[in-house]
């Protein structure tokens, strides 16, 4: 019998929320050598979105192992030497990233061989891009989602002088599913709803009412709002007026119904998606499924719809109450990554090939963020200390205390704490700025 070719690749999937998570795990897989056997351990950054048990049921995705850190503890267990991985996947927002880049590289010092760092975006990139962008700075590969994407981080890397070498092309990770060939029985519409966009109480009761009116307009119809997560649950971004208390105030019809799960799974059913931003447009472009971008609140970054100008998804409620069905423009979709012409497997190729390449190097080049104490001496410092980290990315003296579980009392003061910060946002902010307004 021959040797069997499959070699081991451990991987660790450092995640601050729910859809990070999910974008991190799925891309470590996806990236992997086709030959590997994996090994994903999973750690999730200890704060306000820390996913309940719920949330990464829903995501569906799993870990050989997961546990909850801070970064001090994360960087301390990555500075094993005794049991190193392979790879790094960091799935965290901007800030995150860096400073665990430099908590890396003060932990690596001296290493000839180190884990490889990837990092990347979970969705559509349409706000903060150089910001975003030059705090993930250092990793090995910054993955771009998109062709477009993958030129306009080169474009930024470079017009600052940063090495742009580690940009690479691949695609969403979570794109797939059967593509859309005929209507459901019954015909079935679903808003993507989004935690932070719009934000205001005016707005999002604006777009409850149109989703119900379509309801009340379209009785044959199964009209569904797809809801990210529930009250005091936290997502990437902070929701502070859920849509399951704005219904309470409504009178839905009884074809109108608030549904939870895995995005794919109620794609399945889906005739017609509607969203205002929300990256479940590019799950449901990719599977052909009719797809709105609404323009009621007008096209503007601060919505994050002006991402789909070009793309033919444009389109007010007035105009699919009347019927509309928008036809996605061919080239708009193909510069997304989106993938609808089956090329969508072969999206990650590149990603592989590298990791494959610096995986067989025989030694690594440290890691080299551009944002350093001489570059950025009134912004680093800040970053890092959010994190108990130090200018030079070693732990601040007090930094929580690694290879321990916290005492029962502590996981309680933890627990009340989160809950409190929760009910400040969703209850106690919303009366103060309404109040403020007055």
């Amino acid at each position: 019998m021959p040797a069997s070719t499959t070699k081991s690749l451990r991987v660790a999937v450092l995640a601050d929320s729910d859809t990070r998570w999910k974008w991190g795990s799925l891309t470590a897989n996806r990236i992997s050598p086709a030959e590997s056997d994996i090994r994903l351990d999973g750690f999730l950054l200890r704060g306000r979105a820390t996913p309940t048990a719920r949330q990464l049921e829903e995501v569906g995705v799993r870990a050989d192992s997961l546990r909850e850190v801070t970064a001090v503890e994360f960087l301390r267990e990555m500075g094993k030497e005794d049991h190193a991985y392979d790879v790094v996947v960091l799935a965290l927002v901007g800030g995150a990233v860096q400073a665990v880049l430099h908590g890396l590289a003060r932990a690596w010092a001296g290493r000839a061989k180190r884990p490889l760092v990837v990092t990347g975006y979970v969705g559509v990139v349409y706000e903060k891009l150089a910001d975003g962008l030059l705090l993930r700075h250092g990793a090995d590969l910054v993955l771009a989602n998109s062709l477009q994407d993958a030129d306009r981080f080169r474009a930024v890397y470079e017009g600052v002088g940063a090495d742009a070498g580690s940009v690479t092309e691949v695609a969403l990770p979570f794109l797939g599913g059967a593509a859309y060939t005929k209507g459901n029985d019954p015909y079935t519409v679903v808003f993507a709803a989004q935690p932070s966009v719009p934000e205001s109480r005016k707005d999002r009761t604006y777009l409850l009412d149109r989703l119900i009116g379509h309801a009340r307009l379209h009785p044959d119809r199964e009209v569904l709002l797809k809801l990210r997560s529930k009250p005091g649950e936290h997502t990437t971004h902070i929701e502070e007026l859920p849509y399951q208390k704005l219904v309470q105030k409504a009178e839905p019809p009884a074809n109108f119904r608030l549904v939870y799960g895995h995005m794919g799974e109620v794609l399945d059913r889906t005739d017609l998606l509607v969203t205002i931003s929300s990256t479940a447009a590019l799950e449901s472009l990719h599977r052909r499924i009719p797809t709105v971008v609404l323009s009621d609140l007008g096209v503007r970054e601060a919505l994050g719809n002006h991402h789909f100008v070009g793309s033919g998804c444009l389109a007010s409620w007035d105009q699919l109450d009347a019927g509309h069905r928008p036809a996605p423009d061919a080239a708009w979709v193909a510069r997304q990554g989106v993938a609808a012409d089956g090329s969508y497997e072969t999206a990650f190729d590149a990603a592989r090939r590298r990791i494959t390449a610096l995986l067989g190097a025989d030694e690594l080049p440290p890691l080299a963020p551009y944002y350093t104490p001489v570059t950025a001496p009134g912004y680093l410092p800040g970053i890092l200390a959010r994190h108990h980290l130090g200018p030079d990315g070693s732990p601040l003296p007090g930094a929580p205390v690694a290879d321990r579980e916290p005492s029962p009392v502590r996981q309680f003061v933890r627990r009340a704490a989160r809950g409190a910060y929760r009910h400040g946002v969703q209850r106690v902010a919303p009366v103060i700025r309404r109040m403020g307004e007055l």
